[in-house]
C-alpha cells in the first residue's frame, strides 16, 4: 500500500473529524481524536455538560463517529453506568462505555455520581479532560483549578493572588475506592496518552485517566503553544504522569531535563500577577515535592528517561 492510501486509510478511520467549534488550539479537541484512536470504534460516548458538549453539537454538524449521549452536568456517571447495565442485559460485552468529562463536571458538579460509579465497579471508562476552569461559562475556578490561577471568580488584586486553595487530588481519590487502574496524562504526549487508555480498556469495571488539556483562552496562552505549555507542565513537576493498578503506582513517565515552574507559568496569563511575589517559591516547592513524591527525575537526571513502552520520552 503507498503513502498516500495509507493515509486515506487512516482518515476514514478517524471517529473525530472536522465539524466541531473549538477554539484554536484546544487541548481537549485533541485529547478527544486521540482517545478514539485508542478505543477504536466499538464503544458509546457519554459526555455531561461543558465545553467538549458545546463545541461538538452545533445543530447539523457533529465531529462524532461513535455513539454519541449528551445529558446533564451532574449525571454522567450515571448515565454511563445505565448504558453499561443496558449492554450486560444484551450480551453485548464488546461494546464499551467511555464517559468523558470536563473538571467541573467531575472534580465537583457531578463528583457524587462518580464516586457511586466508582463505589459499584460499574463497567466504565471514565475519562477527565482537564482544563481547570469551568471554561464553557467564562473561566470560574474549579476544584481542579491550581493554587494561585486567576479565574473570574477568584480575580487577582491588592488583596487577592488569585484561588487560595490547591488542586484536588482527584486520582487519589479514585484510587481509594479501590478501582483496578487510574493514570494521569497530558495531549502534550500524545503516544503516552493512547497508551493508557489502550491500557484501560484491557480492564473492566471502572476506570479512570485525567488527561491536562491547556486552553489557549482562559489560560492566557497563544494557541500555536498548546503543546509546548503542556510539556512544560510536565517537566517542571506541577502536571505528574504515572498509572496505578490495584492501588499502586506502576509506572511514572519521567523527567528529562527539570525546568523551573516559572518557564511554565511565565506563559500563561493566568499566572503574570505571579511572576515577581514570593508565592512562586511555595509553588517551586509543591513541584519539587510531588517530583520526589513520585521518583520522576530518577535516572533521567543521568542523561536516560524510557517510558513504559520502552520508547526514548518525547
Amino acid at each position: 500500500m503507498g503513502k498516500k492510501r495509507k493515509r486515506d486509510a487512516a482518515a476514514e478511520e478517524e471517529l473525530f473529524v472536522s465539524g466541531h467549534r473549538a477554539c484554536p488550539g484546544c487541548g481537549m479537541a485533541l485529547a478527544v481524536r486521540h482517545i478514539l484512536r485508542a478505543t477504536g470504534k466499538d464503544v458509546i460516548v457519554v459526555t455531561p455538560t461543558g465545553c467538549l458538549e458545546t463545541f461538538t453539537s452545533p445543530y447539523g454538524y457533529s465531529p462524532w463517529r461513535v455513539p454519541w449521549i449528551h445529558h446533564l452536568f451532574e449525571n454522567g456517571p450515571s448515565v454511563a453506568s445505565g448504558v453499561a447495565a443496558a449492554l450486560k442485559a444484551q450480551k453485548r460485552d464488546h461494546i464499551r462505555v467511555l464517559a468523558i468529562g470536563g473538571d467541573g463536571g467531575t472534580f465537583d458538579i457531578g463528583f457524587g455520581a462518580l464516586s457511586g460509579m466508582l463505589e459499584r465497579g460499574d463497567d466504565v471508562l471514565y475519562i477527565c479532560v482537564d482544563n481547570g476552569a469551568y471554561m464553557n461559562t467564562g473561566g470560574q475556578r474549579s476544584g481542579a483549578t491550581p493554587l494561585y490561577a486567576a479565574t473570574t471568580t477568584d480575580p487577582p488584586g491588592r488583596r487577592s493572588l488569585g484561588k487560595r486553595e490547591r488542586k484536588k487530588d482527584l486520582p487519589a481519590i479514585v484510587a481509594a475506592h479501590g478501582v483496578p487502574y487510574v493514570a494521569t496524562a497530558s495531549v502534550a504526549y500524545l503516544g503516552d496518552l493512547r497508551r493508557k487508555v489502550r491500557r484501560a480498556m484491557a480492564f473492566r469495571g471502572s476506570r479512570y485517566i485525567q488527561i491536562d488539556t491547556p486552553c489557549p483562552s482562559v489560560w492566557g496562552f497563544p494557541s500555536h503553544l498548546t503543546l509546548e505549555v503542556g510539556r512544560l507542565g510536565v517537566k517542571c513537576g506541577l502536571i505528574p504522569l504515572y498509572e496505578m493498578e490495584n492501588g499502586q503506582i506502576v509506572s511514572v513517565k519521567r523527567i528529562k531535563r527539570k525546568v523551573p515552574v516559572t518557564e511554565y507559568l511565565r506563559l500563561q496569563r493566568r499566572f503574570h500577577h505571579l511572576l515577581d511575589r514570593d508565592e512562586l517559591k511555595r509553588l517551586q516547592e509543591f513541584a519539587d515535592d510531588t517530583i520526589r513524591r513520585y521518583g520522576l527525575l530518577g535516572p533521567s537526571e543521568k542523561g536516560g528517561s524510557h517510558d513504559r513502552e520502552g520508547g526514548p520520552e518525547r
